[in-house]
């Protein structure tokens, strides 16, 4: 096979002319090196080096991208089984139970006992979407370790009240119906 100065040449691209001078240019190039004592940098693998790392960085970005998207699709996974397992009953829904979520006001009907357990706060509201379950606090907990935004409702003691506030001796009763 021929090299590809000499396929060139045949093709007509270069003339013999120009196959000098690069030759010429490239032996006085590596006098010099030697002279002076460096390397000779050639443009060409510089580029291909600095293409080839930004590939691989390329690469390791994606990687991160697919690593976060699988763990946020592992956690959610989680927590759907968590409250799919440990859901409550909100019983026959005889009283309007007020929350807010978000910016908004939302009311779920529960029956009296369900009730004592939200404001004493041993059952916890979590909402997924558009969905609505009541869970018990220790599983709660669990589901505010991985996505706190999905639970809504924590009922505060009173004891949580802070020193300084000016209404802390005007305490809103829990059974009071909005």
């Amino acid at each position: 096979m021929a090299s590809l100065r000499d396929q060139f040449l045949k093709a007509g691209l270069i003339d013999q002319k120009k196959v000098r001078s690069a030759v010429q240019e490239k032996s006085i190039q590596s006098k010099v090196a030697k002279q002076t004592g460096t390397e000779p940098v050639d443009v060409a693998q510089q580029a291909a080096q600095e293409a080839q790392r930004l590939k691989a960085e390329r690469a390791r970005e994606l990687n991160a991208q697919r690593d976060a998207a699988a763990r946020q699709k592992a956690i959610a996974a989680q927590i759907a089984q968590m409250v799919q397992q440990s859901r409550q009953d909100k019983g026959r829904g005889d009283i309007a139970y007020n929350f807010t979520h978000g910016d908004k006001i939302k009311r779920i009907h529960v029956s009296p006992a369900v009730q004592e357990h939200l404001v004493a706060g041993r059952l916890i509201i979590v909402c997924q979407g558009e969905v609505i379950d009541l869970v018990p606090r220790r599983i709660a907990d669990k589901i505010a370790e991985r996505d706190p935004s999905l639970v809504v409702q924590v009922h505060r003691s009173a004891a949580v009240a802070a020193e300084d506030d000016p209404y802390a001796a005007y305490q809103v009763p829990d059974d009071l119906m909005w």
